[in-house]
């Protein structure tokens, strides 16, 4: 009889624990990413990205993207009616272009797609062209990502040098941050910006935004009538001084990340901004 009741109760303790390891690793809960960028859904480089991170356990991908290229557009927004189409490549379907900005795509994403079943992590990228230093504040990639993390969800900015960059390993990288924040969880209140440069990668640094390495500020007449001007704009490229500084990093052909906040208050000044003794005039 003793013996029956151990044996029941060893059983019953195997059954727990089985019960245990499959709550905990067996039944694992998808990981919803969204993934945008602003380069347009037909870029091949978000096909790319897609491919990698679909390549990882229990992940969903859903795909929100601009249906034209909006680089340059930062965080700006269309109003009015939002047109979205559905998009299939290879007789399969792969996501929604939306016929606005990247902040709109994201935002479509997020409030119609992730409605009932809300995302984990908002992917935007991967860009052609860096988004390194004060450039940063114009980017459509950038400010996609920040969309997601206006809604309150992890976000990560990819994006590489236009030419001489292995994509497939660029998107390998990206699995590697997307495994980290499945398994540990992702910084909240954060986008991770990631800058990949063409040529023999000397490592990986972590830095601050700094530094413009285009300097957008020159314009060339091109045509003048009586009351209109037609102007070209030169872009020209500049080299960083500042190693503390993702530009320069990159430029030195360092792959880099860079945390982003959404918070753009300068707390430094805000006390002495406070004694200014400024008054309101009442009439």
């Amino acid at each position: 009889m003793l013996y029956q009741k151990m044996k029941c109760f060893k059983n019953i303790t195997i059954t727990l624990i089985l019960l245990l390891c499959l709550t905990k690793v067996g039944i694992a809960q998808t990981y919803r990413i969204l993934i945008s960028n602003d380069d347009g859904i037909q870029s091949p480089l978000i096909s790319t990205l897609k491919t990698e991170i679909e390549k990882l356990p229990n992940v969903e991908v859903i795909i929100s993207a601009p249906a034209e290229n909006q680089s340059g557009s930062s965080q700006s927004t269309n109003s009015g009616p939002l047109e979205v189409e559905k998009v299939f490549k290879d007789q399969q379907f792969f996501g929604y272009a939306v016929n606005g900005k990247p902040a709109d795509a994201v935002r479509f994403g997020i409030r119609v797609l992730g409605k009932d079943k809300p995302f984990d992590l908002v992917i935007s990228g991967i860009n052609r062209g860096s988004n390194v230093g004060d450039v940063s504040h114009l980017s459509g990639t950038i400010g996609a990502a920040m969309e997601g993390l206006y809604h309150g969800i992890p976000a990560i900015a990819v994006s590489q040098e236009s030419r001489g960059v292995n994509t497939e390993a660029t998107s390998r990288f990206i699995a590697q941050l997307v495994a980290k924040y499945q398994k540990e969880g992702a910084p909240k209140g954060v986008v991770l910006s990631v800058n990949i440069p063409a040529g023999e990668l000397k490592g990986i640094m972590v830095k601050a935004m700094g530094d413009a390495y285009l300097d957008m500020g020159n314009y060339e007449l091109k045509s003048e009538t009586d009351n209109k001007m037609v102007y070209n704009q030169k872009i020209g490229f500049v080299r960083s001084q500042n190693k503390q500084t993702d530009t320069f990093a990159y430029q030195n052909g360092y792959v880099t990340i860079t945390p982003l906040k959404f918070d753009w208050t300068a707390y430094e000044l805000m006390e002495s901004i406070s004694n200014w003794g400024l008054k309101l005039e009442n009439k």
